[in-house]
């Protein structure tokens, strides 16, 4: 994130003022990113969201067998888990985050997708959704992302090293099997954090989900 600022402002001395400029920009950009988890928020929804399911749904499937297996990797000691899903409908990240929330596995960060409103963005972000930065969430481009690219490969690498679930949608509704632009900016994330050995290694959970009718 040093190199980055420096690099975008080769002429800065270092004084006071231009660390406490770059300290307020860097805060800026993580602050589009994530919030603080709101323990308040996790607890109502995870009361609310059965709720919701029984009047969206007939019933919700999860296979037995596969969950033992992914509860047995998350006991797994410095190595996180990384879930790469399907995104058939946008009630996809509140449905998987209950299911690993009332697992036991941790309220997980879920990589949200840039069409939402800013209330919403707020609410979301205290339930432990992520987004892209302003101005990386347009179209993948191998141009040099600056200080914004730099703040979120910093950010995915702690997230990493504190072993919170991370989720990332491949697709977008409704343009399905076909792999969205924003998740590419989070896998090229999460394979720099192991290139440059902010943890040992991650543990890829592939789900997928479906609907007998998309909600």
């Amino acid at each position: 994130v040093q190199d980055a600022a420096s690099g975008r402002d080769p002429g800065s001395t270092g004084d006071e003022g231009s660390r406490r400029r770059w300290k307020e920009e860097i805060c800026r950009i993580l602050g589009e990113i994530q919030a603080p988890l709101s323990p308040l928020l996790l607890r109502l929804c995870h009361w609310l969201f059965p709720k919701l399911l029984t009047r969206l749904f007939l019933g919700v499937q999860v296979h037995r067998g596969q969950l033992q297996m992914v509860l047995r990797a998350a006991s797994t000691p410095e190595v996180p888990l990384v879930f790469l899903c399907s995104h058939p409908s946008q009630v996809d990240g509140l449905l998987l985050s209950f299911v690993l929330l009332s697992q036991g596995i941790g309220v997980p960060r879920v990589m949200v997708g840039a069409r939402t409103s800013p209330r919403l963005r707020s609410l979301l972000q205290r339930l432990g959704g992520i987004f892209l930065p302003s101005g990386m969430a347009q179209a993948w481009s191998d141009r040099d992302e600056g200080l914004p690219g730099a703040v979120l490969d910093a950010y995915i690498q702690e997230v990493l090293r504190s072993r919170q679930p991370l989720v990332l949608f491949l697709e977008e509704p409704p343009a399905l099997l076909r792999l969205a632009d924003p998740a590419r900016h989070w896998l090229l994330r999460v394979l720099r954090a192991l290139r440059d050995g902010a943890v040992p290694d991650v543990l890829i959970v592939p789900v997928g989900i479906a609907y007998d009718v998309a909600p």
